[in-house]
């Protein structure tokens, strides 16, 4: 004796019809979303870390905040790290490369600077950095900075240039120095007189703003 059919039959083909595909659509646009949404680096140090500066006033939070107030989907990783050498920021790349970044702002070498570290072990780093990026077809501003004169004038002149000439050799955006127009302002510093506090914070992200429009530019935004 056969069973009678299940009125069940036509609305689950009727479900299969209508229903699936439009979940496809809807996890297919939300895919799309998230592939749209420009993943930038910082890596750096403190000035990247925000040293002294209260949660979300950061300059990888602030840049963030810029952007999307001005309609770009972008989300910038704080990979700094206080204290940070270029050979700290050489050794953990990998690390901060997990985040799958579209373009990346490296920002090291004030605390090489500080210390007198050799100027040729901080372009060495630096050159593996940018080296290792580019293979990864992640677009890069370099962020240069200035070393403080109590080492002497030769050694400040070619610390200066080896941003130059790393920023030539590897065809990078480029933004001289980092702290341009906040270094030298008590009222843009925190009380040690080298970190900005969150207004120097904010005069950084607009001078360098421009730069980072070109950065996304060349990764596609």
């Amino acid at each position: 004796m056969r069973q009678a059919q299940s009125g069940y039959g036509p609305l689950r083909k009727i479900f299969n019809g209508l229903i699936v595909p439009a979940l496809l659509a809807a996890l297919l646009l939300a895919s799309t979303a998230a592939r749209a949404e420009t993943v930038i680096l910082g890596l750096g140090d403190s000035l990247m870390a925000g040293y002294g500066l209260p949660d979300g006033k950061s300059f990888p939070a602030q840049l963030e905040e810029t952007l999307r107030t001005a309609g770009k989907q972008v989300r910038v990783v704080n990979a700094g790290v206080s204290g940070d050498t270029s050979t700290g920021g050489l050794a953990r790349l990998d690390w901060a490369l997990a985040e799958k970044p579209d373009a990346a702002i490296v920002e090291l070498g004030a605390n090489d600077g500080l210390r007198g570290q050799p100027v040729e072990q901080l372009y060495a780093n630096l050159d593996a950095i940018l080296t290792r990026l580019k293979q990864e077809n992640i677009p890069v501003l370099l962020a240069g900075m200035h070393a403080p004169p109590n080492f002497g004038r030769d050694y400040t002149e070619a610390f200066h240039a080896a941003y130059h000439r790393l920023a030539e050799k590897h065809d990078v955006v480029f933004y001289p120095f980092f702290l341009d127009g906040v270094a030298t302002e008590p009222s843009l510093n925190q009380p040690d007189g080298i970190h900005p506090n969150e207004q120097g914070v904010a005069e950084v992200v607009e001078r360098i703003l421009p730069k980072v429009e070109e950065l996304l530019a060349r990764a596609g935004n």
